[in-house]
């Protein structure tokens, strides 16, 4: 199985290092090319104006969201969740997602970065809690009939969800490549892309 992670800008290394664990070939991908060979795509964390603009620079935007249409298994931790998000809450100027989960993501929704924090969660089909690591992290607005809520967090009394999926994609608004739990990035490659 060969995953790509898209290597426009964001957590890159991270993504690949804890994919590598999981057995699977692993590499960077930024080229229509790399793209087109990919059995599965992880969007990394980092800025999701940034990866967006790139996205359309490159001229990868489209071919993303084909391939995505087309059953692409993706999973996108962070600003990749905005990006596979159906609609972004307040997106930055000329901001566009590539699509894949019929939901609203709502941008930087935890606060600033220095407003970032961890917390433990249960995420469904994951035994035992797993440690969420939030960086200026999104959150779900809405989402439609579709979606499965995986993990929530209750936010001033509010329970917003952190962790969906729908058919073959697979989103995350916490980044766990950066706490070497790979139990995520297994569950992408067994549940998702169906290793």
């Amino acid at each position: 199985m060969h995953i790509g992670v898209l290597a426009l800008q964001g957590d890159v290394r991270e993504h690949l290092e804890a994919l590598t664990r999981c057995g699977v070939q692993a590499t960077p991908v930024k080229h229509a090319e790399e793209i087109e060979r990919v059995d599965g795509l992880v969007i990394p964390g980092g800025e999701s104006t940034t990866i967006s603009k790139l996205a359309v620079a490159f001229g990868l935007d489209g071919l993303i969201r084909q391939r995505i249409k087309a059953g692409l298994p993706v999973y996108g931790s962070c600003a990749g969740m905005i990006m596979v998000a159906s609609n972004i809450k307040d997106p930055a100027s000329n901001q566009e997602s590539f699509g894949g989960i019929d939901m609203v993501v709502r941008r930087n929704a935890f606060g600033r970065q220095v407003d970032s924090f961890e917390s433990d969660l249960e995420f469904k089909g994951i035994e035992g809690s797993i440690r969420a690591v939030f960086i200026r992290a999104p959150w779900v607005e809405s989402l439609g009939p579709s979606v499965e809520i995986l993990a929530s967090v209750e936010v001033d009394g509010e329970t917003h969800p952190v962790a969906v999926r729908s058919e073959r994609v697979l989103a995350t608004s916490f980044h766990p490549e950066l706490t070497g739990d790979d139990r995520v990035h297994r569950y992408f490659i067994d549940e998702i892309c169906g290793r």
